[in-house]
């Protein structure tokens, strides 16, 4: 099946319909008999470069015409003539979802290839969650006498013991104001949208974000955002001079900045150009939000004091999250900010979900109050530091030469600047050829700006071992990807003497 042709551009025909028709054709000629298996939809998608959805679709429509049988736990079957026959072949036409919805498949391609290792993902590693500790937490918590009021709708501010917890923590470092408050929100980019739907109004709806910047912010301001106003980020953070360019043209409603261990990038900003972002919000009247989840993965260095903590008119929003420190999977991160912000922000969350989990929070409250969210954030740098040296080390010796990377002091990718003629997007492919995976620059990007030869590694959640053999089998795919640039050069015709 992996033969199969379809017209992703001629066709008037969408290309759920095309593949639905080829199947049963496949079907009429005998090619696939009554009882044969279908391909897993992922593995069919993988095969014809589609949407895993789009093979979904195709499904569906095969089984309401008779053609296939969905089996539970089993897969897709080609089904008995006779329950073909009864039905003619697409009698009811369903809904055609791709005129549905707008434009804009932000999925990524599945590789052809199995993945052995990825550094397309920002995350922790599983290997090293503290299972025991989370299990005997979370029994207690279920034995609790506060769990009937746990498992309660609750208030959409979050649960109000971690709430205080969380407040008090950042009072005692000096970060939170007397006029401030907390909101728990599903994960970090929970909060990000959030806040893109309350403060960039009707009047002006532009905010300025950082260039390179984590796709999802670009993914999340898209539909409510008239104007995104992308900002270059230099080896010291974002560009203080093209910064105050930006605001002073476009004057945005939102600044929204990362300066601690950047995503993509691992850019971090010294306290004076903190303290001149700070400025320039003032100056221009924009909402400073600083998105603060990568600080607490520093590995070398000093702590830096956070833009919430330098604005000394408390306007600053800060956002933080558990989900790098800790478990991604139960999703809880919040925001600190002016109490009426705060106030404004929990009235749009619980007409989206009424409140967050509340069993999370409370599992993830025992875990600090603990102290074994301290244990784990030693253990967690200490192994931080040792993928970062990894990472690193294994650039400088496999890489290409030329190859360019600044070496953060945290966080969880390293930004990497191929040397020319080489294209991260083309090497890409290579690479998934050979088992390896990673996020070219075009994903990071807001703007017009070609990143064509960068990309992000994401090592937090790979073991040392495992990254210097996938940088390895990377620098072998760039330099084959060299020799294929030569050998192509090398069949142009010579230029004419005149």
């Amino acid at each position: 099946m992996s033969q199969l042709k379809l017209d992703s551009s001629g066709s008037g025909l969408p290309l759920y319909r095309q593949l639905a028709e080829a199947i049963r054709r496949l079907v009429d000629t005998g090619e696939l008999q009554t009882g044969d298996r279908l391909p897993a939809t992922r593995e069919l998608a993988g095969q014809l470069g589609l949407n895993r959805t789009t093979v979904s679709a195709a499904y569906a429509a095969l089984e309401e015409s008779g053609f296939l049988e969905g089996q539970v736990g089993r897969g897709s079957f080609v089904a008995a003539r006779k329950t073909r026959e009864a039905e003619p072949y697409f009698a009811a036409e369903p809904l055609d979802w791709d005129t549905l919805f707008p434009a804009g498949d932000w999925a990524r391609p599945q590789a052809a290839s199995p993945v052995e290792i990825s550094f397309a993902s920002s995350r922790p590693p599983e290997e090293d969650f503290p299972l025991a500790v989370f299990r005997q937490l979370a029994k207690e918590t279920i034995e609790s006498t506060e769990l009937t009021e746990i498992l309660q709708l609750g208030s959409p501010l979050g649960y109000g013991p971690l709430r205080r917890y969380l407040l008090a923590q950042a009072q005692q470092a000096g970060v939170a104001r007397a006029g401030d408050d907390i909101l728990i929100t599903n994960g970090c980019q929970q909060a990000l949208d959030l806040l893109s739907r309350l403060l960039s109004g009707n009047a002006n709806r532009a905010v300025a974000v950082e260039d390179p910047v984590y796709h999802g912010l670009i993914r999340v301001l898209g539909p409510s955002v008239r104007d995104v106003v992308p900002v270059p980020v230099m080896e010291d953070g974002i560009n203080i001079e093209a910064l105050e360019k930006a605001l002073a043209e476009k004057r945005p409603r939102l600044l929204i900045v990362t300066p601690s261990f950047q995503n993509p990038t691992g850019a971090t900003l010294s306290v004076e150009r903190r303290k001149a972002v700070i400025r320039l919000a003032h100056r221009f009247g924009s909402v400073l939000v600083e998105n603060d989840i990568y600080s607490e993965l520093r590995y070398e260095g000093e702590p830096l004091p956070t833009l919430k903590e330098l604005d000394h008119t408390g306007s600053t929003i800060l956002l933080r999250s558990y989900s790098k420190i800790a478990f991604p999977g139960l999703r809880v991160g919040w925001v600190l900010g002016p109490r009426p912000v705060v106030a404004r922000l929990a009235e749009k969350k619980q007409w989206a979900d009424l409140h967050s989990d509340h069993l999370s929070q409370a599992i993830l409250l025992r875990f600090a109050e603990s102290g074994e969210l301290t244990h784990h954030l030693e253990r967690t740098r200490r192994a931080g530091k040792d993928r970062l040296h990894a990472v690193c080390d294994a650039c400088s010796r496999y890489l290409p030469s030329g190859s360019r990377w600044r070496r953060p002091q945290g966080g969880m990718s390293l930004w990497v600047e191929l040397p020319a003629p080489l294209r991260a997007d083309s090497l890409l492919a290579r690479a998934r050829e050979r088992g390896v995976d990673y996020l070219p620059g075009s994903y990071f990007s807001s703007g017009q700006a070609a990143r064509i030869r960068s990309l992000r590694l994401g090592f937090g959640g790979l073991s040392p071992a495992v990254i210097r053999r996938g940088v390895q089998i990377l620098g072998g795919a760039a330099r084959e990807e060299l020799a294929a640039y030569s050998a192509s050069a090398g069949l142009e015709p010579a230029m004419a003497l005149v």
